[in-house]
């Protein structure tokens, strides 16, 4: 590939509605503006840090410099962008090329990269970002499908979004578990692309219309972290030289971060529901609850509805009065199933499944989903047209060999020769010689089988992954035989069956429950460990404080009303050996395991910076580099604020905190913070500070926004509601005061709080 090359031919007239075009050009061009706006609003960006100019005058610059050189504003702001990008679009960066040789050097190519890359970077979803990076960056080097996977905590690789690949495709793909095949497993542990330039040779089949098809496994990167693959496909086989590599390199960099924008995995069900519906053949969901309970329908796929001739829908109703003559069977099977986990299997069902309708079951398979679900496939026996096409298939999917090992030839019936992707005019393979077609992986499997039909003289069969000469892998289910002269084994006679379909059905379901028993496991033992740190770190009710200049302080903390949205609130009171007390309280955005670690990481942070002696502006500032480098891409508000009993002051800054409340004289007073930004949002930010001096008989509130947000109302009118409870309750004491100020709390958003109430003595 030296290369783009030309787009697909446009659709006859006769078949495009007038109006559905206007419609199309009329979002693709909304897409471009917004794209062009993202591309220019990043080199702005640029030009401000680098300047110290305000984002307007930036914008106006980055005009006066593309009239000054003759470029167009986008080509300009493309180079710019280039010219500070590193892999993630972050900056400089060792996951991807970054010398003389990167694709982003090149103004031609780097300009069509960038714009790219912005385009999909204003993309609302993944798979819309998968659709512009195909369109506009890929399927000018021939590429025709993009299929993006996001890398879960379990090491599973979920797809995200995709472009080109068929809806029952997606499917079958939604999900890899963490035992990836080849090449995925090597293109993941690597961290390097694979390219395919014929195909894969020797390995599992991939997404694509042939073996043959050129594929490439990239690795997508963020904060130097692999948390993706790219698979990019072509028609056919495709040569893919240096320049197309490293454009393709530099196009997909963007596509670790547009896997922020993936929407949440699916549930159980939907799951399930989904991968049934692709299925080709009847296939059914139970819930078994329990040994003894009655099994219940959940789905039927429109296979299944028609095989059983039903007119009606059968989700979430008895299988008893769903099938009602062959439930006992399909009851026992669901229930040993889930009991011993283990495929149950039976030939054939001999009544029909309903009464007079409906036509018998056989090749009935019950697989295992989790502990109370089950699914059943099968094939249905009577239908002219299902039955005509499973003898077909028959035909295909089984074959015969005869071997002798006394001096005679080897036999396969016709259907052999296309099993094993052979002309029916090359020699047959004896099954004592087939270990050169049999995956490396799967060469003890047929040592056993041939053991126990040569020196055990009886009967067996394995299933084995027969390698073409394609590279295309078929999972083949070899039953043999010996052929016994004399008490002497003189050759073996059986068949093979390509068993790959159901394989393949079986393997996505077992993957689809071992993620979703992980999912379980793993969110259980995240949530345990979420509050076992938070209440480690932050105790609900503390001890009563007196610190220097008797400065008396009370600390409550109110985990959410839900356990599940274990928060990031923290709070904390700290003499210092300067004789100040460092009084604060912040909020990580999010909930669950990783905000409470970033909040631990921040608390611990600010508490050891605090010893330095520097003021609140110094230590907010250290705090965002904190967040920025440790945080995991999440943010936080706090206010650090320092108190000096000498001459009582307070001195103070706020990142994005909602203000501080003073209650002096009976009246409260809402302190006005800085207008700063969050910590995490921007790197070397100046935080500003504020002094307030205090008076003896002030009390200082500091607090987190579950005190005060409501659903429905502004914030505004929670800061108004507490101002008026304190009021009402200024005369109790500081523990008495947060513990009825909790009592009373008027927030409504079942998010944890915290308070801390700062009493100076006197007054």
């Amino acid at each position: 590939m030296s290369g783009p090359v030309g787009s697909e031919e446009p659709l006859p007239d006769a078949l495009v509605d007038p109006a559905l075009v206007g419609l199309v050009a009329e979002n693709r061009w909304l897409r471009t503006r917004i794209a062009h706006r993202h591309l220019l609003d990043l080199a702005a960006g640029v030009i401000a840090a680098e300047m110290r100019l305000s984002t307007s005058d930036a914008a106006e610059h980055l005009t006066v410099l593309a009239q000054a050189t003759g470029l167009s504003v986008a080509d300009l702001a493309a180079d710019i962008v280039n010219a500070v990008a590193g892999p993630d679009g972050h900056g400089p960066s060792a996951d991807g090329p970054t010398g003389d040789d990167s694709v982003l050097k090149h103004p031609v190519v780097g300009r069509r990269v960038r714009r790219a890359a912005a385009a999909a970077e204003a993309a609302d979803t993944v798979g819309e970002a998968a659709r512009t990076l195909l369109e506009t960056g890929l399927s000018p080097w021939g590429a025709d499908s993009l299929l993006l996977w996001e890398r879960t905590d379990d090491g599973c690789l979920r797809l995200a979004g995709h472009a080109g690949a068929g809806a029952v495709e997606a499917a079958a793909w939604q999900w890899i578990p963490p035992a990836a095949p080849e090449p995925f497993r090597s293109a993941l542990a690597d961290g390097e692309p694979v390219w395919l330039e014929e195909g894969p040779v020797g390995t599992e089949p991939l997404p694509g219309p042939s073996a043959r098809a050129a594929r490439a496994l990239l690795p997508l990167r963020r904060r130097g972290r692999t948390v993706g693959l790219a698979l990019v496909g072509w028609p056919g086989p495709t040569a893919i030289d240096a320049t197309a590599r490293r454009t393709l390199v530099g196009l997909l960099e963007v596509a670790g971060t547009v896997l922020d924008t993936a929407e949440p995995a699916p549930p159980a069900v939907p799951v399930l529901v989904d991968l049934l519906d692709s299925l080709a053949h009847p296939a059914m969901l139970l819930r078994v609850p329990g040994t003894a309970g009655n099994p219940l329908v959940e789905h039927l796929n429109d296979e299944a509805v028609a095989a059983l001739g039903a007119t009606r829908p059968f989700a979430d109703t008895p299988l008893a009065r769903t099938l009602p003559v062959v439930h006992t069977g399909l009851t026992r099977m669901a229930r040993r199933a889930v009991g011993t986990l283990r495929t149950q299997r039976a030939a054939r069902l001999p009544e029909s499944p309903l009464p007079g309708e409906g036509a018998p079951m056989v090749d009935v398979r019950v697989l295992t989903v989790g502990e109370e679900r089950a699914v059943v496939l099968w094939h249905a026996a009577g239908d002219p047209g299902l039955a005509a096409a499973r003898a077909v298939g028959r035909l295909r999917s089984v074959a015969l060999f005869q071997d002798s090992l006394t001096g005679g030839e080897t036999v396969w019936s016709e259907q052999t020769y296309g099993m094993f992707g052979m002309d029916p005019d090359e020699s047959p393979v004896p099954l004592l010689a087939l270990r050169t077609r049999v995956h490396r992986d799967d060469g003890d499997l047929l040592t056993d089988l041939l053991t126990t039909l040569a020196e055990g003289q009886t009967g067996a069969q394995t299933v084995l992954r027969i390698v073409l000469p394609d590279g295309t892998v078929r999972h083949v289910r070899v039953a043999a035989e010996p052929l016994i002269t004399g008490g002497t084994v003189t050759g073996f006679a059986g068949v093979y069956q390509d068993v790959s379909t159901v394989r393949r059905t079986e393997a996505a379901l077992t993957a689809t429950f071992d993620r979703l028993t992980a999912l379980h496991d793993q969110a259980e033992t995240r949530h345990q460990l979420a509050l076992q740190l938070q209440r480690a770190i932050v105790p609900e009710v503390p001890a009563l404080q007196k610190l220097p200049g008797d400065l008396v302080v009370a600390v409550r903390y109110r985990p959410a009303a839900e356990e599940y949205r274990v928060g990031g609130d923290w709070y904390d009171v700290l003499a210092l050996p300067s004789g100040k007390v460092l009084v604060a309280v912040g909020d990580i955005a999010g909930h669950g395991i990783d905000s409470v670690t970033g909040m631990v990481a921040l608390r611990n942070a600010q508490r050891a910076l605090a010893f330095t002696g520097h003021s609140p502006q110094r230590l907010m500032g250290w705090l965002n580099e904190v967040t920025l480098r440790t945080g995991g891409g999440t943010t936080a508000t706090a206010v650090c604020a320092l108190y000096d009993p000498e001459d009582r002051g307070l001195l103070w800054s706020s990142a994005g905190h909602l203000p501080m409340l003073l209650l002096r004289d009976g009246r409260a007073r809402l302190l006005d913070p800085p207008h700063d930004i969050l910590l995490g949002a921007v790197s070397a930010f100046s935080y500003r500070e504020q002094r307030t001096g205090l008076r003896p008989g002030d009390t200082l509130l500091l607090y987190t926004d579950g005190l005060v947000e409501r659903r429905h109302d502004g914030l505004d009118e929670g800061l108004a509601r507490l101002a008026a409870e304190a009021e009402r309750l200024a005369d109790l004491a500081p523990d008495l005061l947060v513990d009825e100020l909790l009592s009373t709390a008027t927030g409504d958003t079942d998010d944890d709080t915290s308070i801390v109430v700062v009493r100076v003595p006197g007054g």
